[in-house]
């Protein structure tokens, strides 16, 4: 957390010949104070504001940028989101700030400058620069690097925040092509001509840098930081328009709307200051949808961005009010404070090493703030996520293994199943040859023999001529049998023979031939072989196949528990994430609390030295015994404010030297005691000598009467 940098910047008067103290008051600078005094120099109370710059009128853009924004902009390179912007009363000095002349460049010039040398002096990395500018011109925005780009609109994303779409950016490579690119689109930005300002800027203005970088060799280095990592920071520098009263402008038609929208939008920008500056307690809804110009800025109010503010005052007497309404802007905007971090896109892999490295660090961070419950707490954490992954690595390898087993079983179902679908259409097609014998097995039998009835009558008793097909038989039946109507398909094999194995079998005896009826040839369904016994039905085969089918179901709720307990495990991983984040943030308020002790502290030593200084304006001398009483008591407050300062600063920078320190400390406390009891000694013996030469004067003044 750091807060707003705020500087005061006063122009030099319009004219050298013009009487800035009219009525005996102006304006005095103090080092890093700015105040109201009177003709005789003595400052007006309750006018005075004390801010991190305040730049007279002597100061040159150089000495500004150096001390206000050149940080700021370095620190863009490295990946810092950053914002500088100027606010003032119109015709104060902003685009003068902002973009100064040819002799003396403004911020925007120099920052573009800075930010190409370091560029080129960092080699390890390589960069890509995008530009953009826009204005924001009666509330509605245009593209200066495009003229056709009108009333474009803003949209927010989680990849990219807040931004302008259909807004023109170009790559560039050096300094020079930018200002080429900012000078062409200084042609296309609305000015005007009022009482005030004979070029006065009629809308904000936004200059838009974005530096993407990474490193050239990503896998020469372990660390996270260089693993995989791309920075993305944005640059914003805004000229706005300033503030005007149409009394003192004198503007009519188009110039009084333009005033219009420009006080509007800049009256938003004072509330989200306002509200901003309150505390988080007391803090409501902030407005930054009232206005383009605080939508566009919301990340650098408050946000993960460096903040620079430089307000503009113009030095004359006609313009107190207006001066003192943007010194309590800036004091306002002084309490604001921003969470700034480097942007940073990381891999997976890189984002994963990132958080241990941040876990060891918060371990050993917390080691030394007695937080040994919060320690516990992490590293019950962390070996809550070795387990997890040594858990989830087996359920992978049994996830795998079960998956191929199931695949084994699918296909031993699929062999069976078509063996089964093999057998019922055998039993099947048996059924229906068995009609088709049984009726067509007579006829068939009659049209064989039919051929042969030459045969039959010149030699009745003799061998036939003709020799049976291999697959046809030949079987015995008695004399005394009644003639069937069928041949019925033998049950059994093995009383079946063909001719040749029927005359063995029977020595040379001839079968009546008008007794004998034949099956015909066709062709049998092949059965399983061996071991299939008679009699084995297709009910058994589909008790088998119900068998299967429960075995499968069995399976695959095996499968169903599974994901279930994946699916646990990957809830408790989230939950462990989400305990750690919330140890990070713990963290982190507890390292912010020292830094805020101390602001709190430089806060109370101001206002104790304002309080300090005037009670010493109140005393009639600075040689008077109150007078130095209270010299004393501001400079022992001040000496212990310090040692608390210094105190709170060795806490958190080394706790040794707090320890070492600590005898030192205890010696400053006793001089400081002492001194006192002094000055308080001083001050009653002044007294008693007072009060004695009023009771010698008295008995004087008695005796006269």
């Amino acid at each position: 957390m750091e807060k707003i940098c705020v500087a005061i910047r006063v122009r030099p008067p319009v004219t050298a010949s013009e009487d800035t103290t009219i009525n005996g008051t102006h304006w005095k600078v103090d080092e890093n104070r700015i105040s109201l005094h009177k003709s005789h120099g003595s400052p007006i109370s309750g006018v005075s504001y004390a801010f991190d710059h305040v730049f007279d009128e002597s100061c040159t853009n150089s000495r500004v940028y150096e001390l206000l924004t050149k940080d700021l902009i370095l620190a863009a390179v490295d990946g810092f989101n950053g914002t500088v912007f100027a606010y003032g009363q119109t015709s104060s000095g902003k685009t003068f700030t902002m973009n100064g002349t040819q002799n003396d460049g403004g911020i925007i010039h120099r920052a573009v400058k800075d930010i190409f040398e370091k560029i080129h002096m960092i080699s390890e990395r390589e960069f890509l620069i995008r530009v953009s500018y826009m204005e924001i011109y009666n509330e509605e925005i245009n593209d200066l690097f495009a003229v056709e780009n009108q009333k474009l609109p803003i949209h927010e994303s989680l990849e990219r925040g807040v931004f302008v779409a259909g807004l023109k950016e170009e790559i560039v490579s050096n300094g020079e092509q930018v200002l080429k690119l900012i000078e062409g689109g200084e042609v296309n930005r609305h000015f005007g001509e009022t009482n005030m300002n004979a070029r006065s800027s009629r809308s904000h203005t936004i200059f838009r840098m974005v530096i993407e970088s990474k490193r050239k060799d990503a896998n020469s280095s372990g660390d996270y930081s260089t693993t995989d990592a791309v920075r993305v920071s944005v640059l914003n520098l805004v000229d706005l328009a300033g503030s005007e009263r149409i009394a003192k402008t004198g503007a009519g038609g188009v110039r009084l709307k333009e005033g219009k929208y420009i006080n509007k939008s800049l009256m938003i920008l004072g509330n989200v200051i306002n509200k901003l500056s309150e505390g988080a307690k007391q803090r409501g809804h902030i407005p930054y949808r009232d206005s383009k110009l605080t939508r566009i800025l919301q990340p650098a109010l408050g946000g993960n961005a460096k903040t620079s503010i430089i307000c503009t005052v113009a030095p004359e007497e006609l313009h107190i009010e207006e001066t003192k309404g943007t010194l309590q802007f800036a004091s306002r905007a002084k309490r604001i404070t921003n969470c700034a971090q480097v942007n940073e896109i990381l891999s997976d892999a890189a984002l994963l090493k990132r958080q241990k490295l941040e876990i060891e660090e918060l371990r050993k961070k917390l080691q030394g703030s007695r937080a040994e419950v919060l320690e516990q707490e992490i590293l019950k954490l962390r070996n809550g996520m070795l387990k997890y992954e040594l858990e989830r690595e087996k359920l992978e390898m049994e996830l795998k293994e079960e998956r191929k087993s199931h695949q084994e079983r699918d296909q031993c179902i699929k062999e069976q199943q078509m063996k089964i679908d093999n057998l019922s259409t055998g039993a099947s097609s048996s059924d229906s040859d068995k009609n088709s014998i049984q009726h067509d097995g007579r006829q068939i039998l009659k049209e064989e023999l039919s051929g042969s009835n030459g045969v039959f009558k010149s030699d009745v008793f003799g061998t036939p001529t003709f020799k049976a097909d291999s697959n046809a038989f030949v079987g015995k039946r008695s004399n005394y049998s009644r003639l069937p109507d069928f041949s019925p398909l033998p049950d059994n094999y093995t009383n079946v023979a063909d001719e040749d194995t029927w005359l063995k079998m029977n020595k040379g005896f001839i079968a009546d031939l008008d007794s004998i009826q034949m099956t015909p040839a066709r062709k049998v369904q092949s059965f399983p072989s061996g071991d299939v016994t008679p009699g084995y039905s297709t009910e058994n085969y589909k008790v088998k196949v119900e068998t299967l089918k429960r075995q499968l179901e069995l399976v695959l709720e095996e499968k169903n528990e599974l994901e279930k307990k994946h699916v646990e495990q990957s809830q408790l991983n989230d939950h462990l994430m989400g305990e750690i984040s919330e140890l990070k943030h713990e963290a982190v308020l507890i390292r912010e609390i020292p830094q805020r002790l101390c602001e709190s502290m430089a806060s109370c030593r101001d206002i104790y030295k304002d309080v300090m200084l005037t009670l010493q304006s109140f005393a009639p001398d600075e040689d008077s015994s109150i007078g130095k009483f209270l010299s004393t008591t501001s400079e022992i407050g001040l000496t212990l404010f310090s040692n608390l300062e210094k105190r709170v600063a060795l806490a958190m920078d080394d706790h040794k030297s707090f320890n070492e320190n600590d005898s030192l400390v205890q010696e400053n406390c006793k001089v400081l005691s002492e001194r006192l009891k002094s000055t308080i000694t001083s001050l009653a013996s002044a007294e008693k000598i007072a009060v004695q030469n009023k009771e010698e004067k008295n008995p004087i003044c008695g005796s006269t009467l």
